[in-house]
């Protein structure tokens, strides 16, 4: 992420964005789409609550409310979604969050292992409050979950270094078919930060073999990527998945632009691919290239709208411009996307 540097004040790390005073964080979110969010998705106790998935709540959501919380420059919000977070999944011993929290459950947390993209979604977030509100308690939280993510999740296998989804169930020992990666869980815009966080070369490593691997996975008449993929030999759908590309990597090519990824025949390939029709994504069989269920959501949809800008300088369409929140995560994306086009590409509002 161009722009970012990284100092060391009174022994704390501390992020600035360059050319950008803490106190003059202005919000890439408005205040009636955080609003709207907010009142759809944000429990009173801080927890952002996926009413698509049987309203549970996981550490991807929380990573994102954080994230939102910041982008909408919403200091109280971001601590109501950090007080769930902190005291309600940062409950492993590595200091890394479980990644499932369940309302209808006793005791509500029934899966106890992590999800690396919530893991870095959190630190990201945490390192950018705690930037913009001199909030020396966030970037410490964030630097023990960069420490951690490079630690438990980041690997070394064949050549590559490699995000698992999880500290436990994805490695070579641990599958036949492993390692197993889930190609949407490189949040890119985060990886400089959490270098900075938690130094390291393997960071660099991770953001250039992620999209070296993004380039090489073709799968099927489509040429897309998997949701979930084997790197045992040469990169191929994983075992007990479905062979799709789907919800997880719908994400993918809005991860890539807003981590200043602007590779025309990658980010060409994927939008074409993903597309069915009206420039409307879908769920993708992989095998056969048919389509499985059109994602006609605008947040679904913003996906296109926004690489279309990147690529051609097209201008996003008035449906993706209008937040009306039904499901948490489409919801989410448009936000993000926003978010990203507003900051970036003003030209394409």
């Amino acid at each position: 992420m161009r722009g970012w540097v990284a100092t060391l004040l009174a022994g704390t790390m501390v992020l600035a964005l360059a050319g950008e005073p803490a106190s003059a964080q202005q919000p890439r979110i408005s205040g009636d789409a955080w609003t709207a969010y907010k009142a759809k998705f944000l429990d009173p106790s801080g927890r952002i609550v996926d009413n698509g998935n049987g309203n549970i709540s996981h550490s991807e959501g929380q990573g994102y409310g954080l994230l939102l919380a910041y982008l909408a420059a919403s200091p109280a919000d971001f601590e109501q979604i950090w007080y769930f977070t902190r005291t309600e999944l940062l409950l492993r011993n590595d200091g890394l969050a479980v990644w499932k929290w369940d309302p209808s459950a006793t005791p509500h947390v029934t899966d106890t292992n992590n999800a690396s993209d919530g893991d870095i979604l959190i630190a990201y977030a945490l390192a950018l409050a705690g930037s913009a509100w001199n909030r020396a308690d966030y970037i410490t939280a964030a630097t023990r979950m960069a420490q951690s993510t490079l630690s438990e999740t980041v690997v070394d296998s064949a050549g590559r270094t490699l995000l698992l989804p999880g500290a436990q169930g994805f490695s070579g020992a641990e599958r036949d078919d492993g390692p197993v990666i889930n190609p949407s869980y490189w949040v890119f815009e985060a990886l400089p930060v959490m270098e900075a966080l938690a130094p390291s070369k393997q960071w660099q490593k991770l953001s250039d073999d992620g999209l070296s691997l993004l380039k090489a996975m073709q799968f099927g008449p489509r040429k897309l990527p998997a949701e979930w993929v084997s790197l045992k030999r040469q990169p191929q759908p994983a075992e007990g998945f479905d062979a799709e590309f789907s919800y997880n990597a719908i994400r993918i090519p809005l991860y890539l632009v807003r981590g200043g990824v602007t590779d025309k025949a990658l980010l060409t390939r994927l939008k074409d691919g993903i597309t069915v029709s009206d420039n409307t994504p879908a769920i993708i069989d992989l095998t056969t290239g048919r389509s499985k269920r059109p994602l006609s959501d605008p947040g679904y949809r913003i996906v296109n709208d926004v690489v279309a800008c990147v690529l051609d300088g097209a201008k996003l369409p008035s449906e993706a411009l209008q937040f009306a929140p039904a499901y948490y995560y489409p919801s989410t994306l448009q936000l993000l996307g926003l978010a990203y086009v507003g900051e970036k590409h003003p030209e394409c509002l």
